[in-house]
């Protein structure tokens, strides 16, 4: 029997039962920020449901990661996650893990962002401040163009996702750093400003 809509609470405990590596759980929490903020940068009605599905997207990956997508739905399942929940996270391996293509703007920007969260982690850490504060979009594009640099992101992932959601690079690395703004001490990317 589906659950009623999953709350942040729940997402969160599910994601600690299933992750004990603190930065995963900080990858977690950052595509978490940028979901909430492409939500509402795009007039969407639920927030939350973005939020939430961006802190349990990487929920099988500490344990399974050879069955990365395809644990988290059997867990979902089992805890009686609502379809869309579990659709928008499967969409979020496409071609890489699973052939569920994003088609929902929410499936779109998760499989964009989560790689590019990543690399916008290791553009702050490389900075003499370690700040994302006023980390600028150019300086994390400088990177991006590095193929060595922070060499395990997907960048082809990112351009594709980037085509699906019908915006320029640019703008997507802007907003992706907004988003983790907010959470810049949590994820620990406050530095020394």
């Amino acid at each position: 029997m589906e659950k009623k809509k999953p709350d942040r609470e729940e997402a969160m405990a599910l994601l600690k039962k299933h992750n004990k590596n603190d930065a995963l759980i900080k990858h977690a929490l950052a595509v978490e920020a940028v979901m909430g903020h492409f939500a509402e940068k795009f007039g969407e009605e639920d927030p939350e449901k973005w939020r939430v599905i961006g802190l349990i997207h990487d929920l099988d990956y500490e344990k399974y990661p050879e069955e990365h997508c395809m644990k988290t739905k059997e867990i979902l399942v089992e805890e009686g996650w609502p379809e869309d929940y579990i659709r928008a996270v499967q969409s979020h391996g496409w071609k890489i893990c699973t052939n569920v293509e994003p088609v929902e703007n929410m499936e779109k920007v998760l499989y964009t962002i989560d790689e590019l969260t990543g690399l916008i982690v290791a553009t702050v850490l490389m900075r003499p401040n370690k700040s994302i504060i006023d980390l600028t979009a150019k300086s994390v594009k400088k990177k991006f163009k590095q193929k060595n640099f922070a060499a395990g992101v997907n960048r082809e992932v990112v351009e594709e996702g980037v085509s699906l959601l019908g915006m320029e690079l640019n703008e997507v690395i802007e907003d992706t750093i907004k988003g983790m703004q907010p959470a810049a001490e949590e994820l620990g990317l406050k530095g020394d400003l």
